[in-house]
């Protein structure tokens, strides 16, 4: 493989592995926010609405952000018939082949998102509740989040593609 894909690889992986182990701590923030909001209606009386719904964007920056380091760890779910039976060439030449469709996928999601948060940006777009929060942040996360998978695919691509090759590549 040509050294920039080397380097596209590395620099790929490393954002993601840094991102993904950040938003791990995610899980805390809404074990806390959720905590929070059991204390403050369950013993305090006091009902805070903001809670539950800053736990669902709190879950929602968790799992976008941190698609990225679950492809990369190969960790994600797949739908398996036929695939555990092959061999790693095999699944490699399979892999770089269906990551054209996930590539496709991903683009038509972050035009989407972009297209979307363009327009929360510009009308001062806001959940209608009764927190009433800006859809800024999280439409910002999201973008962020799925071009950092749309990246991930392709240094994913790469390694399927030297692998189906018979070389390592990471």
């Amino acid at each position: 493989m040509p050294t920039y894909v080397v380097r596209y690889v590395r620099a790929v992986d490393y954002v993601s592995t840094k991102f993904g182990r950040l938003a791990m701590f995610a899980i805390f923030l809404m074990i806390g926010v959720l905590l929070l909001d059991a204390f403050t209606r369950n013993i305090l009386n006091i009902p805070m609405f903001w809670c539950i719904e800053m736990a669902q964007f709190t879950m929602t920056g968790y799992y976008i952000v941190g698609g990225a380091y679950s492809m990369q760890l190969n960790s994600h779910v797949r739908m398996d018939l036929l695939y555990e039976r092959w061999k790693p060439r095999t699944k490699a030449r399979v892999d770089a082949f269906t990551s054209f469709f996930l590539v496709f996928y991903l683009v038509c999601l972050l035009i989407g998102s972009i297209s979307s948060t363009m327009y929360a940006i510009e009308y001062g777009e806001r959940k209608f509740s009764m927190w009433n929060p800006s859809m800024v942040p999280i439409k910002i996360i999201m973008v962020f989040g799925i071009a950092l998978m749309l990246l991930q695919s392709v240094s994913t691509f790469f390694k399927d593609l030297a692998k189906a090759r018979g070389v390592e590549l990471s």
